[in-house]
């Protein structure tokens, strides 16, 4: 792959209003950050759960502000790349028009790339794939191809923000987000169908990365970047190299500032914290420093911030050495699991005390099985409903959905995909409010 054709300010749905003409494109990605950043599915992050239940009388991430975070990261590692290629190389904006852009174009796709995730974390998606494999859900299966089944039964959060990024809905325009080929593609973490995903052995193929609905779009975007095809049938492709940053940026924000929440909540001690955090931050004088703050929320923030340098000038490092590795698409691993030691042990300590002691927290189990009822619920109410529409409660049920979601397609798998989009969509407040009222537990207002 070469950067010349895989960084492009060709927009989708707008592609014949394109202009070949690097000078006019270099404010292009802003456009996409701040097109993201004032979108009705950005700011319904604020209301999604990142690891904790929301809303508690302590502050914790949630999905937006942790995007936010990462999109700052992003932006430093691309920024970084293009900085050791500029000092090495004087002339490379002339070889490169767009390769200066780097930052931000990692910055808008790392704004973007939890758009897809539903309500309750994680288990949002679970309980989708779960109501179709051990659900009422399994009824479709007859009806519906097999890929269609696969992207149903196994639901994906990066597929979903490829859809919402690019999915012509009901009254907004042809092109949806109207964003650049190179920030869709780089939030593309497995370029591959459902069909090809869940190949642990390929790191582009460990989930997917589009719907059915979505690959022919996909394709394009991929040939118009000059992206690497493996095969086509099951559909797989290499990975845009910038997602790699956007992945980095990613693995460290929710490595570290799940720790730094957890210390908030009283799940980790500081002593816990600062073991861990301590020999990210690779400086000797850390001890005496920490020594003379007397806050240990203020300590455990210099600790978060001083160990997010390290990994990131770790992360970036890494990108710079291996470029021609990953341009080539032979690079089959996650920039944080092959750091210099010894973070990358460190890392590994991390994650496993995360998943002992945070991750199965009882507010966090609490919330993951509440989400399986609730998304359930909902899914088990409205998909009959707009598939059949024949009662009177069907029809009250779908003038529940916003007509910007509602499909022409008469198919059960595009019908099907409009009720996720819908149900998908929703913060973990609408959805419990909304499966109250349609459950008859509580009573709507008049106000």
């Amino acid at each position: 792959m070469d950067w010349y054709k895989l960084l492009s300010a060709k927009r989708w749905g707008y592609e014949h209003r394109y202009v070949e003409n690097p000078e006019d494109a270099r404010s292009e990605f802003q456009r996409d950050y701040d097109r993201i950043i004032f979108s009705s599915p950005f700011r319904r992050l604020q209301n999604k759960t990142q690891v904790f239940p929301l809303p508690g009388s302590v502050f914790v991430h949630n999905r937006l502000t942790h995007s936010l975070e990462v999109a700052s990261v992003g932006r430093s590692l691309g920024r970084i790349h293009y900085n050791k290629h500029r000092k090495l190389d004087k002339n490379i904006d002339d070889k490169y028009p767009l390769l200066s852009e780097i930052g931000d174009i990692a910055a808008a796709a790392c704004l973007a790339h939890d758009l897809g995730n539903p309500a309750f974390g994680h288990s949002g998606e679970s309980a989708i794939s779960h109501y179709f494999t051990d659900g009422a859900g399994k009824v479709y299966e007859d009806k519906v191809s097999a890929q269609q089944w696969r992207d149903l039964t196994n639901f994906e959060g990066n597929a979903n923000a490829l859809r919402i990024l690019t999915h012509s809905y009901n009254g907004k325009g042809a092109g949806s987000f109207a964003l650049t080929y190179s920030t869709i593609a780089a939030i593309a973490k497995y370029p591959c169908s459902s069909l090809a995903g869940h190949d642990k052995n390929k790191i582009y193929t460990k989930k997917y990365g589009f719907f059915e609905s979505e690959q022919a779009g996909f394709e394009k975007i991929a040939a118009g970047l000059g992206m690497i095809r493996m095969q086509q049938d099951p559909l797989i492709y290499q990975r845009h190299p910038l997602v790699y940053l956007v992945e980095a940026a990613d693995d460290i924000c929710y490595n570290i500032i799940d720790l730094e929440d957890a210390h908030r909540l009283k799940i980790l001690s500081y002593k816990e914290v600062e073991e861990l955090l301590l020999p990210l931050c690779d400086d000797p004088k850390m001890p005496a420093r920490l020594e003379a703050i007397d806050d240990t929320d203020a300590k455990v923030g210099y600790l978060r911030a001083r160990a997010i340098n390290t990994l990131v000038k770790q992360c970036s490092d890494l990108f710079f050495k291996q470029e021609e590795a990953i341009l080539g698409g032979n690079f089959n691993a996650a920039l944080i699991d092959h750091i210099d030691e010894p973070f990358r042990s460190v890392m590994k300590d991390i994650a496993k005390v995360s998943v002992k002691k945070i991750y199965n927290y009882s507010s966090v189990v609490q919330i993951e099985v509440a989400g399986y009822k609730i998304m359930g619920g909902l899914l088990e109410e409205f998909i009959p409903a707009y598939l059949q529409n024949k009662s009177g409660y069907h029809k009250k049920l779908v003038n529940l959905i916003p007509k910007q979601f509602l499909t022409n397609g008469q198919d059960d798998y595009s019908r099907i995909l409009t009720v996720l989009d819908f149900v998908s969509g929703m913060t973990d407040l609408y959805a419990v409010e909304l499966f109250r009222k349609i459950k008859g537990i509580s009573f709507p207002s008049m106000s």
